[in-house]
């Protein structure tokens, strides 16, 4: 019988150009190894999308199998599924070792081919499932896990040159898709119609600016009357009707890196109730920008936009939290949870942060100004202020359409 091996590596054609500079992805290594060396962690052991993309450029499609990075004081090495074929080593800056599924938990025995056995693991305690840890521990053997998510996670919160010019693309193509947008609004188009316009405006326009990468998971969330009151509710084959409140979402991915863009619209007129609540959440949203200065507090900007609102009478009606950091994220992997603008997030703006404020007031069905308001802007922290990189205007003179 044909030799079956348990793992091998298929180094099939050359080496991809990938998102970033080697030497990005070398000294992003490099201080990953600082930050395993005051933990303790003599290998680290990665599973999820976020952080193998960001430190080696593969992103992976799971499918059901498990896929892993592992980083020792000498190696760096990428493991992955044999139905990937070559594609995870020439997308992945460093080494690749391809699993063979012949026999169950081949994966962790190409992971301890790397990390060893006998030593202290890290590991991602926001994504290795209860099953997955079991089985690190049967065949690594630690002699005791470390959790890297919040060091990995601080280290992915500070952007470099090179991540933020990539992200102000993303928000550049961003906006392109919010033009093809509302360009496709008037009442009698479904929300479908719409938000393909808006995919598809924005996949042509990475595809021009990005000509070697790999193109995935550009998506638009376009709602319409009651399908505005949640800021992740999915496209839905309603008809537009003048009158109708409107959520723009366009969402680029540029390899894994997640940008956005958030509008309030109206399809043709804009009542008097409904334009009162707009306005009051366009002032909080101008309000908020203003506050993302090098220094601030999240929880603090949070508390103040809070103050803002419950002065208008208006606190009641917010539904979540005022932005989120960008980079390496998406809605089904990745967040950088300690740069949030929230009550319980006491994390320092630096420069270097990428955020982004989105305030959003829902006012329930049956309501005068019913529907959801939400405006969305991504800003840098810079050393003396903020940049915003949303080119994309808000606001009735613009916005009510169709």
């Amino acid at each position: 019988m044909t030799t079956r091996p348990e793992m091998y590596r298929f180094h099939n054609g050359e080496k991809a150009v990938l998102p970033f500079e080697t030497a990005e992805y070398e000294a992003r290594i490099t201080e990953l190894r600082e930050r395993m060396e005051a933990t303790g962690a003599a290998a680290a052991v990665f599973t999820s999308m976020h952080n193998i993309a960001y430190y080696s450029g593969f992103l992976y499609c799971a499918f059901g199998r498990p896929y892993g990075l592992v980083v020792t004081e000498t190696d760096c090495v990428t493991i992955s599924a044999g139905i990937d074929a070559g594609q995870p080593w020439r997308r992945s800056f460093c080494d690749n070792i391809t699993y063979s599924d012949w026999q169950r938990d081949n994966f962790w025995r190409a992971v301890a081919s790397v990390a060893g056995t006998g030593k202290v693991i890290g590991y991602e305690g926001d994504h290795l499932t209860l099953m997955q840890r079991d089985k690190l521990e049967d065949y690594l053997q630690p002699l005791t896990m470390v959790d890297l998510f919040e060091t990995t996670m601080r280290q992915r919160m500070h952007k470099s040159e090179a991540e933020i010019a990539l992200i102000r693309q993303g928000a550049q193509v961003a906006d392109v898709g919010g033009y093809a947008i509302r360009n496709a609004i008037k009442a009698g188009v479904r929300e479908i119609e719409v938000a393909m316009a808006g995919r598809d405006a924005m996949e042509a326009e990475i595809a021009k600016r990005f000509p070697d990468a790999e193109y995935r998971d550009t998506w638009v969330w376009f709602q319409s009357g009651v399908n505005t009151d949640g800021a992740h509710n999915p496209v839905t084959g309603r008809v537009l009707e003048r009158g109708d409140i409107l959520s723009l979402n366009a969402f680029p991915m540029i390899s894994g890196y997640y940008t956005a863009l958030e509008r309030t619209l109206f399809v043709q007129e804009v009542d008097a109730a409904s334009q009162k609540i707009w306005q009051a959440n366009i002032a909080a949203h101008e309000y908020g920008m203003s506050l993302l200065q090098p220094g601030a507090r999240c929880s603090e900007i949070t508390q103040k936009i809070n103050a803002f609102f419950e002065e208008r009478d208006l606190l009641q009606y917010r539904t979540f939290g005022y932005g989120h950091s960008f980079g390496v994220l998406s809605h089904y992997y990745g967040r950088e949870a300690g740069l949030e603008l929230r009550e319980d997030i006491d994390t320092v703006l630096e420069p270097g942060m990428v955020i982004s404020m989105e305030p959003m007031l829902t006012i329930a069905q049956g309501q005068p100004g019913a529907g959801g308001y939400r405006e969305h802007d991504i800003l840098v922290i810079t050393e003396d202020g903020n940049d915003n990189i949303t080119g994309y205007p808000y606001g009735p003179d613009f916005n009510v359409v169709g």
